[in-house]
């Protein structure tokens, strides 16, 4: 009886031995689908995220359907290469792609004893196979099918290449694959400075990156950590003094997400990724394919500079924080957004989520309906966002207060952008006020008309009067001076004067002595495309003028006449270095202006900040740079710009509201100089604290020629005799004069 229980044993296992040979034949010779050939996998092809890259290669951004950097084997720590082996397969070394001593221990204790806790016997070449090309529901097909490819892979690739393979593929936590991207986003650092704790923390989590995730579930990723540090010491790669002092630290994360929406410079990587787009497609690879912007692995580098964008974001939210809050107070009961029902409703109109529901047909009462239902819902706030519940329209009237801003700083003799920011939080609010917007500039228009005016022979010490003037040809426009009210109207000042404390009566006046055609084609010159208004009123800034070509339009005072084109990226390269694109900035040939009229501009606007309406850059911030500039405020109150100037980078900021119709509520706290000033203000004081941008801060302006000196030598300002003010008071109506 026993013996013949021994037979039916025996034929029952050659039985299961020649099932198992048999279905690993037919796998083998593809009756279950075909397997990629030895030709297939001599060229595994990846998929890449493209990467975003300062000027100095620092990496700012990435766009990608997979999060994967690849690394070359001699860019991973020796460290991190013993942890993976010692913890997932530390007979690596030494088998051929399958091990089969683990096999055999899976096949015993899983099949034949029904234990769950035997493991899955793979190697590290198995599991780089499961990564390359995936597993559908036949987990015993799927088993022989990653056998016979991991074979296949073994006999074609080093065991160099393979590591190199799978560590660039392996999918870690938060959707990230490979080491380097999983390094830069739980570490903020290169896979190659990974210490051994932080490689442990990473290896560890393989084994299932959801319940090992060091962001999500720490406790359970440092109890991992220490489990991996414990394999290393058990095979040899650490002592046991080195495992007692590691497992004793602390689990440390600089978590770093590249998640578009947010983190260093999102404004700017959405331009990037439109140029970007815009280039490619006009690119073909060398076998005549497209580029694929989120596979491809290109490397794009662009102008911005890392360390003054993140000086630049803090230095916005520092101010903004405190604005809004004295914007709010303000306002009080009656800010508009609490009370203009006419606003909600044009706002609410413009949702996404308004007209997704008109496209379905629902009516306006449905709608409404719809939307008055409240739900958990993130809001922005400055102290931190939160969750509340809330409707669609709670929201929209919650964010609809809030101050937005805009800042650009560039190279003054290229136009490379050092700074960018498009607005507050990207999350919250996507419409980009450097790019996209066109807002009234205010004020900060007048330096072109004193440009053209002095290019065209008038002299630095022509003097205007302050009084008021009626024109009667623009349907009796007068246009005022903001401030006190008790001017003198028989005082009359230099153009230095009149500009530094920007005077809008003056500014008129000159635009009246040099003519609108003239202006109009300085503006041209400077690089301002678009139709500027053919009317006086062009002097007070009403003209609409996006942010980027106005600060092009003021390097040319410290590019020697010539204005500059903003731009961003420098070189694209594929992934495999060879550069596929690359760019030039592009300059402006011709000057706009004479180098005498260039210098005593700067000297005019030197006495903007040193004696004008941005003293507070001096009395306030104490910035002792050497810096020209102009504040602008806009009619009502509803944009604020300070234009920055240094010989080496020009810097644009404006602040106000993505809505026209809200404004603040006093000049006081909408001007310029108290708006938009104070962001230049604090990014400048970060500037100076740091010593690798002495190129920037301590930069001195060209000392002027002895002619433009001689000619702005004069007073400040003269007093009418009284002969001119007696009669005086009756000339007050006058005709612009009319100029070809």
């Amino acid at each position: 009886m026993k013996n013949k229980w021994i037979k039916w044993m025996f034929i029952a296992l050659v039985v299961v031995i020649i099932f198992f040979i048999g279905l690993y034949l037919s796998v083998y010779l593809g009756f279950f689908g075909k397997l990629p050939t030895a030709s297939d996998l001599s060229s595994i092809k990846q998929e890449q995220a493209t990467q975003v890259l300062d000027k100095d290669g620092k990496l700012i951004g990435k766009y990608y359907v997979y999060d994967r950097q690849p690394l070359k084997f001699k860019d991973f720590p020796k460290h991190l290469l013993e942890a993976l082996i010692a913890t997932e397969d530390v007979r690596f070394y030494e088998h051929d792609g399958v091990d089969n001593v683990s096999l055999l221990r899976v096949f015993v204790k899983s099949i034949l004893l029904q234990d769950k806790s035997a493991g899955g016997g793979s190697t590290i070449t198995l599991q780089l196979v499961k990564n390359l090309f995936g597993r559908k529901d036949f987990i015993l097909i799927n088993k022989f099918k990653e056998a016979v490819i991991a074979k296949r892979i073994e006999s074609i690739y080093s065991k160099e290449d393979i590591l190199t393979m799978y560590l660039n593929t392996v999918p870690f936590s938060d959707n990230t694959y490979g080491i380097e991207s999983a390094s830069q986003k739980f570490f903020n650092k290169p896979a190659s400075d990974l210490t051994k704790n932080e490689a442990a923390v990473l290896v560890g989590s393989l084994k299932a990156n959801t319940y090992y995730n060091p962001r999500l579930n720490p406790e359970q990723s440092l109890d991992r950590r220490n489990v991996v540090l414990s394999q290393m010491a058990k095979y040899g790669y650490l002592s046991q003094d080195s495992l007692k002092y590691l497992t004793s630290q602390k689990l440390i994360l600089h978590y770093r997400s590249f998640n578009h929406d947010v983190g260093l410079a999102p404004y700017f990587r959405t331009q990037v990724k439109k140029e970007l787009a815009a280039v490619l497609d006009t690119l073909n690879k060398p076998n005549g394919e497209s580029y694929d912007l989120y596979k491809d692995g290109l490397l794009v580098y662009t102008t911005l500079d890392f360390e003054m964008q993140k000086m630049a974001e803090d230095a916005m939210k520092a101010h903004l924080k405190i604005l809004q809050y004295d914007f709010e107070k303000s306002h009080g009961k009656q800010a508009p957004w609490k009370i203009n029902k006419r606003l909600l409703e044009h706002a609410l109109k413009n949702t996404s989520t308004y007209k997704s529901y008109k496209t379905l047909g629902l009516t306006d009462a449905q709608i409404q309906d719809s939307l008055a239902v409240k739900q958990d819902m993130n809001i922005f706030r400055w102290e931190g966002d939160t969750i509340k519940k809330m409707s669609v329209m709670d929201s929209l009237q919650h964010h609809l207060k809030f101050l937005s801003a805009g800042m650009l700083s560039i190279e003054s003799k290229t136009g490379a952008i050092r700074t960018y920011i498009g607005g507050i939080d990207y999350r919250y609010f996507k419409y980009d006020h450097v790019s996209q917007s066109e807002r009234q500039v205010g004020s900060t228009f007048k330096p072109f008309v004193y440009t053209a005016a002095i290019d065209n022979g008038l002299k630095p010490c022509s003097y205007f009067s302050l009084a008021p003037v009626t024109y009667t040809d623009y349907n009796n426009w007068t246009p005022t001076n903001s401030g006190s009210k008790t001017e003198d109207p028989y005082i009359n000042y230099n153009l230095e004067t009149a500009l530094s404390q920007s005077i809008n009566t003056i500014a008129v006046k000159v635009l009246n002595e040099v003519g609108i055609p003239k202006v109009l084609e300085l503006a041209k010159k400077l690089g301002i495309e678009k139709e500027l208004p053919n009317q006086p009123s062009i002097a007070l800034g009403v003209a609409e003028i996006n942010l980027k070509t106005l600060t092009g339009a003021y390097a040319s005072y410290v590019n020697n006449g010539k204005p500059v084109k903003p731009f961003c990226i420098t070189k694209i390269e594929d992934k495999n270095g060879h550069v596929i694109a690359d760019f030039e900035p592009k300059a402006t040939k011709e000057k706009a202006f004479s180098d005498y009229t260039r210098q005593v501009m700067v000297e005019i606007m030197k006495s903007t900040i040193n004696k004008g309406t941005a003293t507070r850059l001096r009395n306030t911030y104490k910035l002792t740079n050497d810096i020209a500039g102009k504040t602008g405020t806009t009619q009502n109150n509803k944009d604020g710009w300070f234009v920055g100037i240094t010989p080496n980078l020009v810097t644009v900021t404006w602040v106000g509201n993505d809505n026209h119709s809200i404004g603040f509520k006093t000049t006081g706290l909408g001007q310029g100089a108290n708006s938009a000033l104070p962001v230049f203000a604090k990014f400048y004081q970060k500037l100076n604290d740091d010593e690798a941008f002495n190129y920037i801060t301590k930069s001195k302006f060209e000392k002027p020629s002895q002619q433009v000196l001689d000619d702005l030598n004069c007073n400040v300002e003269k007093r009418d005799g009284f002969i001119k003010r007696l009669f005086g008071k009756k000339k007050k109506k006058k005709k612009f004069k009319k100029r070809r």
